[in-house]
């Protein structure tokens, strides 16, 4: 199964994601199969940025989200319409 989930990178106590479309067996921050955005929680405004071409052709082919990553897919609708 493929999952569009969360990269943690950045530094001690200063976490940075990369939004990615992984395998789900593969490590959490281990290799993936695309980028399609990132997360900078610590950061006030635009934080985060998503491809929703990439994230909806990936949904498309049986990739689930995680809920933290659709919560922020919600977003990006919610600010695009």
């Amino acid at each position: 199964m493929v999952k569009i989930r969360l990269k943690r990178t950045g530094s001690h106590k200063r976490p940075c994601y990369k939004i990615v479309v992984a395998d789900a067996r593969s490590p959490r921050d281990g290799k993936f199969i695309e980028q399609v955005g990132f997360y900078h929680p610590l950061v006030k405004e635009n934080n985060f940025k998503i491809d929703m071409e990439k994230v909806k052709k990936w949904i498309f082919f049986g990739a689930k989200p995680t809920d933290t990553v659709s919560s922020l897919i919600r977003k990006v609708e919610k600010i695009g319409s």
